[in-house]
Order: C-alpha cells, then structure tokens, then sequence
C-alpha cells in the first residue's frame, strides 16, 4: 500500500467542514455587537461613541493577535488552536451577561471576545491551503463563507433572545452555543494531511503545471520592502474602515429611522447571507476573470452601496443596500489570500495574510469609533457614510493601478 493512493475518503472536507463551523461562529457572535448596543444603551445610559470603543477596541486586539494565530497553528497545530478559540468565546460572552460597568465592558469583550475572533481566519485559511493544492480558491471561499452566515444567522437569532429573554441571558446562551460548538468543531481539526497518510488534494497536477509564485515566495520581511505590500494594506485598511462601521451601527441607524429592531436585525442578515454568496462565488469568478479584476469590480459595488447608503431612508432601501454590500464584501474577503499569494507566493502566506489582516482591523477599530462620534456630534450618520463612500472609492483607484511585483524589484531585493 502506498500513500499516494487515491483515499476513498479525503480527510481535507472534514478539515473545511469543521474550520467553517469555527468561523461561522467567531464571526457571528462578533456581528452581535451591534444588535448588543441598543438594550446596553438603554440599561446603562453610556456613551454610543464610549460603548463603540469597546468594538474598536476588540477589533484592534483580534487583528494583533492574528499576526501570532498562525504561527500558533504551524507550531501546535489548529485543534489546540481552534479549542482556545472556543474557550475565549464562551467565556467572554458568559461574562459579558454579568457586565455592570463601562470597563467590564471593554475587558470581557475588547479583550477576550477578541482573542477567539481574531484566532479564527488567520489559522484557518492557512491550513486549508496546506490541505488543497488544488481547488484551493473554492475551500478557502467555503471556509470563508463562514463569516457571512454566521452574521446571516447569530444576529437574528441574537435579536430573538433579547426580545424574549433580556439581554443578559442571551449572552449565556450564546456562550454556552459557542463553547460547546467550536470546541467539538476543533477536535477534528489536522495541520497536514501526511499526519494521516493523506497527500494534499490535486498536489500533482498543480506540480505538473508548475506555480511561479509558490517556486517563487516571499518572506514577510521581503514583501514589507515592496510598494505592493503597503498598497494592499491602504486597501485593506479602508475595507475595514467600511465593513465594520456598517456592522456595528447599521441596525442601531435603522431603528433610528423608526424600523423595528426585529426587522432591523434583518438587514445585518441579508449582509451576512449575501456575503455568503459572494464568498463562494468569488473564487470561481477570479479563476475565469483574475483576480484583480474581481476586486475592482467588487470594490466598484461596494462604493456604489455606499453612495446608496447615504440617503436610504426606508426599510426597502437598506435591504438593497445590504444584497449589494453583502455581495461585494464577500468577494473582497474570499479573494484576500489570493491576491496575497499571486503577489507573494505561499511560502509565507499565513505571516503575511495575519499582517494584512491587523492592518485591516485597525481601520475595523477606527471606523466605528469614528460613527459613533460623528453622531454623538451631528445626530445623524449622514457624514460617517459620506466617509465610507470616499475611502471606498481610494479603494478603487488603487486596485487599478496595484501591479504584480516585476522581476527587477525581486531582484533588487537583498534581506539581510
């Protein structure tokens, strides 16, 4: 018997299977910041900008910790990982439900929630790749599409427990979901598929064809030395800046327009189940079209939502708004560790990918903070959005002009 053997079962879909149930409940229980806020407000009369900082907060924390999350992977593999996951996110919402005052707040979910997020994709998405050689695009949009349906389904279900329960015993139960789910979830999670006697998926077609970028990869401290780099971190950065302040205070500005907080719930689950859409689609489409111009496109949508978004003042036109984002922000996730690899390879994408991805949350942190002053300021969220729609656009324009790194600058590097 030899190992390069066709298994009549691949042990690669368990791993996809099992790294989505993780994501879709890191990311779900993530999004419910939002659908929190309002009975928080309410209960303890703080701040909207105060209160938000505390999502600034968790977002910057969980991009820092990305950065360690894969090389945590690559060491003791992604169950130890991924069962940390699940312990942080118990317990962080189990002591969200006894919070009291502003720095409970801030530690229980800045800090704790915060180590299970940012655990989650940059260990996960790496890997996926080390299990799929080929199809790689599509299992890592799978796996990604997580994100989406957890904010399709965590939310809603959020607003449902609040409505019946109060707010604190839906901490509870969603801690108790999360604890129970991820950990079970993780235990069936392998670092490589030669553990098992298994050869990554399509390894010897990918071979036979040959792979520039795999033969020719970069470090993290060769590709920090390159303008491409930098310019998808600018990229990245705005994303975040976008993406998160629409899902921290896209319900609370419904209800402000005097939709009910049910139904308001629903347009954070049309983001979440269109990006699920996109998600999946979006590495199909950069197999056919590229992947840059996947992104233009999807970045051209995104501005576009936005512009939208400025003056929607009724429930139909935030939901268009939601199919529209949600689509756009799918792709734009899903095709991350793409455009990484074809510009860098994927000798170093997990480093890389978790350094991108804290650039990002940075702009994550920013933004909402920034929407929540604007309003405390201006009563309304008219300018936040206007400021969104522009760094959307920066997006845009620097997607067209981004060029694959040349064989002079890989020459001209010399890392010491």
């Amino acid at each position: 018997m030899h190992t390069s053997e066709k298994p009549k079962f691949f042990y690669g879909y368990v791993i996809v299977s099992a790294a989505f149930v993780v994501m879709t409940l890191a990311f779900g229980i993530n999004y419910t910041f939002g659908v929190f806020l309002e009975p928080l407000l309410e209960e303890f009369g703080w701040a909207r900008a105060v209160t938000s900082g505390a999502y600034s907060l968790s977002t910057m924390v969980a991009g820092f910790l990305g950065i360690f999350a894969g090389r945590l992977s690559d060491r003791f593999g992604p169950r130890v990982v991924g069962t940390a996951i699940g312990c942080f996110l118990g317990l962080g919402f189990l002591l969200l439900s006894q919070v009291s005052a502003i720095w409970q707040f801030y530690l229980f979910y800045g800090l704790i929630v915060a180590a299970g997020v940012g655990s989650g994709w940059p260990s996960l998405a790496p890997a996926v790749t080390r299990w799929f050689a080929g199809r790689r695009g599509l299992m890592t949009g799978i796996v990604a599409s997580g994100i989406g349906f957890g904010s399709l389904t965590v939310p809603p279900l959020a607003s449902w427990l609040i409505s019946v329960y109060d707010w604190d015993l839906a901490y509870i139960i969603i801690g108790l979901i999360a604890l129970v789910l991820v950990m079970l979830a993780a235990q069936f999670l392998k670092r490589d598929p030669r553990q098992i006697g298994q050869l990554p998926y399509g390894e010897d077609k990918v071979k036979q064809e040959g792979s520039v970028s795999e033969a020719r990869g970069f470090f993290l401290q060769e590709a920090m030395h390159t303008r491409q780099f930098w310019m998808v971190c600018i990229i990245y950065f705005c994303f975040g800046f976008g993406l998160h302040t629409v899902m921290v205070h896209i319900v609370i500005h419904a209800t402000g327009l005097g939709i009910s907080a049910t139904t308001a719930a629903g347009i954070l689950a049309t983001v979440g189940g269109m990006s699920t859409v996109g998600r999946i689609t979006g590495g199909g489409a950069s197999d056919r079209f590229g992947v840059k111009p996947s992104l233009v496109s999807a970045f051209i949508l995104m501005s576009v939502a936005f512009l939208w978004l400025i003056s929607a003042g009724e429930i139909w036109m935030l939901y268009l708004f939601g199919v529209v984002f949600g689509f756009a922000y799918g792709n734009i996730v899903a095709l991350q560790p793409l455009l990484l690899g074809e510009l860098f390879g994927l000798s170093s994408l997990g480093s890389i990918l978790g350094t991108v991805a804290f650039i990002y949350t940075i702009g994550g942190a920013i933004g909402p903070f920034l929407a929540g002053y604007i309003f405390d300021i201006t009563g309304l969220y008219r300018l936040a959005f206007i400021v969104c729609a522009a760094v959307s656009i920066v997006n845009v324009v620097l997607m067209v002009v981004l060029r694959p790194i040349s064989d002079e600058q890989w020459q001209k590097l010399e890392i010491p």
